[in-house]
């Protein structure tokens, strides 16, 4: 047990500083959380979209659970929602040479236009050889585009790989390492490794608003303090010992241990006391953010939940949230995300809103010509200059360590997942992960 008396702070109330609070605070810590936003969630947080028919809540970016993303599991049934989720069997859509079909089986799969019989068996013996490999770290040293050529072919990778990897990583897909793609082909095998017939895809009735929401009443429960509306700005050596944190507007708060959960060029900027090699390894990692658009529709489009999209569009996948979210829960209505990857730089961050929604809308006609200006409800756009880092060659030996010259002060972020894809069961896979270093090194 922590000694009486000993504090920490958390900076940061997304899902993975939350977890982290619960972690530490499971281990008998004394924890407070400061959220800059007006409500806990950050990437996972939800929010409102106004229609005709009164607003619209759901989260802000498309999240879904799989059955075998234990880690998640555990959090949702220690919050008492576990036993609530709503389990479906989604379909998947595949767009191209202005033509949709379904991929949502072998026999679909087989029958699939625009990619030859030969260029189908050798995509599927590379998802069967990814699912098998077990050395990650050897698929870190090559990049996406040899690795997938090398097992796929040329002509495949060019007409299927690519338009996903742009799907993802935007323009740096170049820089990504072959671990990226395996991380992804482990997580949708992980239900036949555990002996599930089948993935399944899940949600919390409610969406993230409600996992939220029951998160910070089970902190509050167990005696964390929850800041919103709180920004630090600086991190910092206390004279009396201990660290500072420092909050808009001068007021300072003293913690004996203190961990941001902040991107790494956020932490840079917090953290002054960080010796120049510990802020320049923070400064090194490269990052995609997301422009997102959320559209509610009077009506579905298809039974599709995701449509890869190998055609140029202005957004990179079309998720409808209501192939798998009972449309009951919206109102009526269907939500359909449209999702842009791109770096922190891109102009397409200072594009006005209604710009955007001009260009996104005019996209999805394209992939559902049936669709009406007037069956458009209701728009909201989100921006995130920093979503995940790019897992360029040899990551791992780059990643920040949790552990930091100053005492007390600890960094965990999204930048040291290094053999996954970022979600938010690897998010909570990364608090755990944490909580136990950092209990051994307090």
């Amino acid at each position: 047990m922590t000694p009486v008396g000993e504090s920490w702070a958390v900076v940061g109330g997304g899902m993975l500083g939350l977890t982290l609070a619960l972690r530490l605070r499971d281990q008998g810590k004394h924890v407070t959380v400061f959220e800059r936003a007006d409500r806990v969630g950050g990437l996972a947080s939800a929010w409102s979209i106004d229609t005709p028919d009164g607003p619209i809540t759901w989260d802000r970016h498309y999240h879904v659970t799989l059955l075998s993303d234990s880690a998640l599991r555990r959090v949702l049934d220690r919050l008492g929602l576990d036993e609530q989720m709503q389990w479906v069997e989604t379909k998947t859509g595949y767009y191209a040479a202005d033509h949709l079909s379904s991929v949502s089986n072998t026999v679909e799969f087989l029958r699939l236009e625009g990619l030859p019989l030969t260029s189908k068996v050798r995509l599927a013996l590379t998802i069967l050889h990814g699912s098998r490999v077990k050395d990650w770290q050897q698929l870190e040293q090559e990049t996406v585009e040899a690795w997938l050529t090398r097992w796929s072919g040329r002509a495949t990778f060019r007409r299927f790989w690519l338009p996903l990897l742009r799907a993802k990583l935007g323009e740096s897909w170049p820089e990504a390492n072959a671990a990226f793609i395996w991380a992804t082909i482990q997580r949708l095998y992980a239900a036949r490794r555990s002996g599930l017939k089948k993935e399944m895809f899940g949600y919390v009735p409610g969406g993230y608003a409600r996992v939220l929401e029951r998160f910070a009443t089970v902190l509050d429960d167990l005696g964390v303090e929850i800041h919103c509306s709180s920004t630090v700005e600086g991190v910092e050596r206390s004279p009396s010992g201990g660290l500072d944190v420092r909050l808009a507007g001068g007021e300072a708060k003293a913690f004996d241990h203190v961990v941001v959960t902040s991107d790494t060029p956020t932490a840079d900027r917090l953290c002054a006391d960080l010796t120049e090699a510990e802020r320049a390894r923070l400064r090194g990692i490269e990052y995609q953010g997301i422009v997102c658009a959320s559209l509610v529709l009077r009506a579905s489009l298809s039974d599709y939940y995701l449509t890869y999209l190998m055609d140029d569009l202005p957004f990179t996948a079309v998720v409808e949230m209501t192939a798998l979210v009972d449309p009951q829960q919206l109102g009526g209505h269907a939500l359909v995300f449209l999702p842009k990857y791109v770096g922190p730089d891109d102009p397409l961050f200072d594009i006005p809103d209604d710009e955007i929604e001009a260009r996104f809308v005019a996209g999805l006609q394209r992939v559902h010509p049936s669709l009406q200006h007037s069956d458009v409800l209701g728009v909201r756009i989100s921006r995130v200059r920093r979503v995940f880092p790019i897992p360029t060659l040899g990551y791992s030996r780059r990643v920040p360590s949790m552990a930091t010259s100053v005492p007390g002060l600890h960094l965990v972020s999204s930048a040291q997942i290094v053999n996954g894809t970022l979600n938010v069961n690897e998010t909570v896979e990364l608090a755990e992960r944490a909580a136990t270093a950092l209990q051994a090194s307090a």
